[in-house]
């Protein structure tokens, strides 16, 4: 049977439990794992701008002796120049899978349906539950297991807020949504999240005011406040945002040895200052590195059935 990575929330808590442990021994013994998708070929289909999800799923495949075609929104306007269905039926016949970053989830939901072979979400406007993977796998590093710990993330109830929620309810690992009235994530997400949280035994709230959210936090997590395609609000945004910036007196109400984590990009001095992105709490580069070991691991899993 075919399978997915569309959402954090369509896997178990102990498939993904694995697929952590699968990055953890890519990372370690990646001389094993060298040959293993020998001869197959992903499409990889980007109508957003990237640095992180290329380069690292590129890197993946060529370390993994797979074939990457790369697809710009240039190259086939998806959805416009034929139809989603259409491309995915011809896609299906030439390629072992497909990544893809786009704009509307559904995009994403409507590819996999149409297709024979495994659909890897490399970002949507409602998750990233790639980054959510590599960044966990960071927590795990840097703070053993996270069963009964505290993740908080300050800023927008996004894709990447969505996804960490989701992640942390199937682990076990309490999370705080800190946002703005208004930009807090939306109570459908919350509403299946709390249900995973409940089988876990953790917990998931959120909250309006930072400082009492980051109380005790072992995680402290930020995204920037104005995503791509919301560059018309950016005004707006900034002046909803004030008083949620993690900056070192935010940090200070977490515990002392808690780790701040950014998906990247960050606009330093925004929702971020210098002092907590190049501090000793921070950990964004080794979110950035792990993200090509998750993504190994992802591939693995959907393509080769490693566990």
């Amino acid at each position: 049977m075919k399978r997915d990575f569309l959402s954090i929330a369509d896997w178990s808590g102990e498939d993904l439990a694995g697929l952590l442990g699968l990055s953890k021994k890519v990372k370690q013994y990646p001389g094993n794992y060298l040959s293993v998708l020998q001869g197959k070929s992903i499409a990889m289909i980007f109508e957003k701008q990237s640095l992180r999800t290329h380069v690292t799923f590129d890197v993946a495949l060529n370390q993994l002796s797979a074939h990457g075609v790369y697809l710009t929104q240039t190259d086939i306007s998806l959805g416009k120049r034929e139809s989603v269905y259409d491309t995915a039926k011809n896609l299906e016949r030439w390629v072992d899978g497909v990544v893809v970053r786009t704009f509307a989830h559904a995009t994403c939901v409507d590819l996999a349906s149409a297709m024979r072979v495994p659909v890897i979400n490399a970002l949507t406007d409602y998750e990233h539950p790639c980054q959510a993977i590599g960044d966990f796998l960071t927590m795990i590093e840097h703070l053993g297991p996270v069963k009964g710990k505290k993740l908080v993330f300050v800023g927008d109830g996004n894709n990447v807020c969505r996804s960490l929620m989701f992640l942390a309810a199937k682990l076990g690992m309490n999370f705080v949504a800190a946002a703005p009235p208004g930009y807090e994530p939306d109570a459908k997400s919350v509403k299946l999240a709390s249900a995973a949280a409940r089988k876990s035994g953790a917990a998931v709230d959120v909250s309006n005011n930072p400082k009492d959210a980051v109380k005790q936090a072992d995680v402290v997590y930020t995204d920037v406040w104005t995503s791509m395609g919301q560059e018309e609000e950016r005004e707006k945004r900034l002046k909803a945002f004030k008083g949620f910036q993690v900056n070192a007196k935010l940090m200070s109400q977490a515990k002392s040895y808690a780790v701040f984590m950014h998906c990247l990009p960050a606009h330093r001095g925004e929702e971020v200052t210098d002092e907590v992105m190049d501090s000793k709490q921070s950990v964004v580069f080794d979110e950035a590195e792990n993200r090509l070991h998750s993504e190994k691991a992802i591939l693995l899993t959907l393509l080769h059935g490693e566990r």
